[in-house]
């Protein structure tokens, strides 16, 4: 009797692991290498024709937890590694909203897109259904640089946009006439130089999330977190001469309210 209950138990625990290892080569391989159009539909009929139990349900579970965890701490720390604390950008998908609100601000707009900091590609893929081309991402990742990869091959766009794994500072922007970026203050800070020097005057640069710390928007869209601006690179670069060619500068001003203050 109690080999019966072995050899039922080391069944229940073949037909487990099977399960287990089907369903992380699920996670794994059509994530990230590209898999026919059937192949989904043949692994989910492999795991259906198999019965599973509680230990079962336990195993894939934890299997599915630490392929999680593994894929997010690739998604955080690749690509990171040499680039300054200052410089490293967390990656956080733009919202629904997010992405309507730059789409709202580049309406009536044509020619190519160059999305700085592409994360998982949401805004290349939409701002090519939007009509933009070529529309392509650049992100140093290579784990989102393939998930953004993936997202466009599911959507049946992945020869129509494209995804380079390349830092956004070596980038020639100087033929680019729609830029959009998603990236934090610390960065942006350093990019306004790179935009002003490079980008031809009837750009137009469109920012989600944070504003560009020292360039005067053109148009606003959205709200709180939602919000995204745009700026002409024409007008940006009219307001910076004016500001250059103002011989009154901040101390002077300081020394012209004394005077006036003690008349």
């Amino acid at each position: 009797m109690s080999g019966l209950v072995r050899s039922a138990r080391e069944r229940r625990w073949t037909q487990s692991q099977t399960r287990v290892h089907v369903t992380l080569r699920l996670l794994h391989t059509n994530r990230f290498t590209g898999m026919d159009d059937d192949a989904p539909e043949e692994v989910f009929a492999e795991l259906k024709s198999r019965p599973i139990g509680g230990w079962g349900v336990a195993q894939i579970a934890a299997g599915t937890g630490l392929a999680v965890y593994a894929m997010w701490v690739g998604i955080l720390q690749p690509g990171f590694r040499k680039v300054p604390l200052r410089l490293q950008v967390p990656y956080i998908p733009a919202s629904k909203a997010q992405v309507q609100n730059v789409m709202t601000l580049l309406r009536g707009r044509k020619g190519g897109l160059v999305d700085l900091g592409s994360g998982d590609g949401r805004i290349v893929l939409e701002a090519h259904q939007r009509g933009f081309s070529p529309a392509v991402g650049y992100e140093l990742n290579p784990w989102l640089v393939q998930l953004s990869r993936f997202h466009a091959w599911r959507a049946g766009q992945h020869e129509k946009v494209s995804y380079r794994r390349e830092d956004l500072w070596k980038v020639d922007l100087s033929k680019c006439k729609n830029v959009t970026v998603f990236l934090a203050p610390s960065v942006l800070s350093l990019l306004q130089e790179k935009l002003q020097a490079e980008l031809p005057d009837d750009a137009l640069v469109v920012a989600g999330r944070f504003p560009l710390p020292d360039w005067k928007p053109c148009r606003i869209e959205g709200h709180s977190v939602d919000r995204a601006w745009a700026y002409n690179m024409q007008a940006q670069r009219q307001n910076i001469c004016k500001e250059n060619s103002n011989p009154i500068t901040t101390e002077s001003k300081k020394e012209l309210s004394k005077e006036k203050a003690s008349i």
